[in-house]
This record gives C-alpha cells, structure tokens and sequence, in this order.
C-alpha cells in the first residue's frame, strides 16, 4: 500500500499495543495507529475512517465479539464498507473463535503466536480491497444499466413521437392531396364525353381511392387513434384485422362482464399494451407458422395482464442462434416505461407465449427483470 495503514486498536495493555505494533512495522507496513480500550473510546473512534482493526477478546466490561458487533452495526447505518477486523487474545476458545468468523472477523490469533499477524493483515487488507473495488464495479455497472435503461425508454418515446408526427402529415398532406385528387378524377369521369376518358379516369379513380386506403392503414399503423375509444376496441379491431390480413385465427378473451368494465387505465398503459400486441401478432404472422393465436386480456390482484400464445412451431436452436435480435428487449423496455415486465416462454413444437404484466395502482410492484436475454428469446424481433 502506497499510503500508510490506517490501524485501530482495541487493547487495554501498552505493552501488547507495542508488540502488536512491532510485529506490522517490521514486516514493512507503513502505520497510523491509534490505541483504545473501552467500548465509549472504540465507538467514538468509529466516527473516522479505518483501514485495519484489531482488538483484545478480554476488556474490562467489553469484549472483542461486543466490538465486532459495533463494527459491523456502524458499517451497516453509514453504508460504509467492513473494514477488516482481526480478533488477537492471549487465549480464545474454538467457539468463540468460530463466531468471531461468522460474525465477519477477518481471522483471529493467539498473542504467543503474533508472528503471523503481519501474514493476517496484509490478507485482510487485499480481501477489503478486493471487495471495495468489486462493490465499485457494481455500482459503476448498475449506473450504466440505469442510463442504458432510460436511454432506451427515451428512445421508445422519440419513436412513438415520430411516428405520431409523420402519421399527422400524411393525414393533413398526403391524405388531403389525395382526397381532393379523387374528387377532380370523379369529376372528369362524370363531364366527360369521350369513352375512353370516361374509362381512364375511372382506373385513375380506383387507384386513387386505394392509396387513400393505404394511407389510412399507414397511420393507423403509426397512430393508432382507435386506441381514443379504449384499449378493449383496439385490440378487438387489431386482432380482427391480424385474422382478416393473416387468415391464422385470432381469438380475443377479454375480462368477465361479470367483474365490471374495464377500469380507466393510466396514461401510457394502453398504447404500450397495443404496441406489445400489435409485435407479437407482427413476429407470428412472420415467423410462427401457426394457425391459432390467443390475445387473453386479464385485471387481477390490480395487475393488467395480456397474454399472446399461439400454437406455431416454437422457438428451435436455429431460431435461438441469433445474436441480432433485439425485439424481447424493446418489448421489455416498453413495458419499463409503464412500469410493467415481460415474460415470455417458449419450447419448439409447443408455440411461444409471450405475457406483458403492468402493475396498477395499488397492483403488486414488478419483479426485478432478468439480467439478460435468454437464448429462448433470440427469435423476436421488431418490424
């Protein structure tokens, strides 16, 4: 160590303090050491910063185990890291010496036997060390999942952003250009005196009125204003339009009547539930070969559940070698935004069932999400 030991003793005798002393600077340990003997002494010293402590088992009116206890307690109110702790005694039995151990103590010797004490500290000190660096390599690490974490979700915001700006200007632009287009063909077919006017216009007419169709899906796409008259009509119109477009059937269960409407739902949870269904129904019209999907929509115990499984092939080690895809973990940051989680499992030949749980208020807290992605997951992607 390029700074001096820090060393906080716990003795009520001079002469063992010495000893002790003597035996660490002789093995070429810089120190700054500090001698106490009664627990008011040790627990105010416990207010500075300490690299080492060591202390007799035998006090007056205290004891090493009572030290460790203070210790560990002070480390725990200030989040301090454990600072190293060697119990020293003239004589200590097995089982005090146990506990001492599976109290934290670093280790503990015999005062006959301080020639190993040098040994002892520097192997305290490396473990503590290894320790603070670990636990400053987990915070570092938490810190940039954090930030990973809320750049994703802005991310999703910025996505859902665009995609609300774009659908307004094909609606205001593109949707009024053609409309007016359609209204001027319309009138040419019907002034016209000439067949083959008549007849051109009307072909012009008809692919007018299907790019007028194809810009409403667009934005529908982009913006799902179906979502204005509530999450149950959304999804009754999304997974109509899946069977219609796919012919895989799609079956929507929703909550029993008997238990009441839906309740209001908090802002963001409804488009996040749209989105998360819309891109599983997208990945098994894709990639799942079935040919029935379930969307079950559930409010229990104040958490919002919606499932989406479907009977296809299921995930085979194929699909679980690919190392781009990327669409369980947007669904999963989606649902962060929310506050929700993502589940989904998977076996080939059994389908894929893919459950999006959004706590509301008052529901259960989520789960700590998995902390990466399992290779069952590999086959979503995100179109």
């Amino acid at each position: 160590m390029t700074e001096p030991v820090r060393l906080l003793h716990l003795e009520d005798a001079e002469l063992d303090h010495a000893l002790v002393v003597a035996h660490l600077r002789r093995s070429g340990l810089a120190l700054q050491e500090r001698r106490v003997d009664t627990r008011e002494q040790f627990a105010l010293a416990l207010q500075q910063p300490w690299d080492l402590v060591i202390s007799d088992y035998h006090l007056p009116g205290f004891s090493g185990l009572d030290a460790l206890r203070l210790l560990r307690a002070h480390e725990a109110r200030t989040h301090t890291g454990p600072v190293p702790f060697i119990l020293v005694s003239g004589q200590i039995g097995e089982d005090t010496a146990v506990e001492a151990m599976r109290n934290g103590a670093s280790d503990y010797l015999l005062k006959n036997n301080l020639s190993r004490l040098a040994v002892a500290a520097e192997a305290a000190l490396a473990s503590a060390a290894s320790h603070r660096a670990r636990q400053r390599a987990d915070r570092e690490l938490a810190e940039s999942r954090r930030q990973l974490s809320a750049l994703a979700q802005h991310l999703q915001t910025s996505v859902e952003t665009e995609r609300h700006a774009i659908a307004r200007e094909i609606h205001d632009d593109v949707g009024g250009t053609l409309t007016a287009l359609k209204f001027e063909l319309d009138w040419i077919r019907r002034h016209s005196g000439e067949p083959a006017v008549k007849q051109r216009a009307a072909a012009a007419l008809e692919s007018v009125t299907q790019a007028i169709g194809a810009s409403q899906r667009i934005m529908q796409n982009l913006r799902p204003a179906i979502l204005e008259q509530g999450l149950v009509a959304a999804l009754q119109w999304l997974t109509q339009r899946f069977e219609s477009r796919t012919g895989i059937g799609c079956r929507l269960r929703l909550p029993d009547a008997a238990s009441g409407p839906l309740p209001s739902l908090p802002a963001g949870v409804p488009l996040v539930a749209y989105r998360t269904v819309q891109e599983a129904l997208t990945n098994v019209g894709k990639h799942a070969a079935a040919t029935r999907v379930v969307v079950d929509l559930a409010l229990t115990g104040g958490v919002l559940s919606l499932e989406i499984s479907d009977n296809g092939r299921g995930l085979a080690s194929a699909d679980l070698a690919k190392a781009s895809s990327f669409g369980i973990r947007g669904l999963r940051e989606r649902a962060a935004t929310v506050g929700g989680w993502i589940d989904l499992s998977s076996g080939e030949g059994r389908g894929t069932s893919l459950i999006l749980s959004v706590p509301l208020d008052g529901g259960l807290p989520p789960p700590r999400p998995p902390s990466g992605l399992d290779a069952e997951e590999a086959e979503w992607t995100t179109y």
